[in-house]
């Protein structure tokens, strides 16, 4: 695994602990942010294995 990949994933974790948090709280912008960064971290972690 390279650094990508490992950052990648780390994103998805946090994307994904914002989300549940987001929707606990009834924080749509919470939640919505949450969504955002895990499908960003699911791109970088692709970008990096594909490289």
């Amino acid at each position: 695994m390279n650094k990508d990949q490992v950052k990648g994933r780390i994103e998805q974790a946090t994307g994904k602990i914002k989300e549940v948090a987001g929707k606990a709280t009834g924080d749509r912008a919470m939640e919505a942010e949450g969504r955002v960064d895990k499908n960003v971290g699911k791109l970088r972690s692709t970008v990096g294995g594909v490289k």
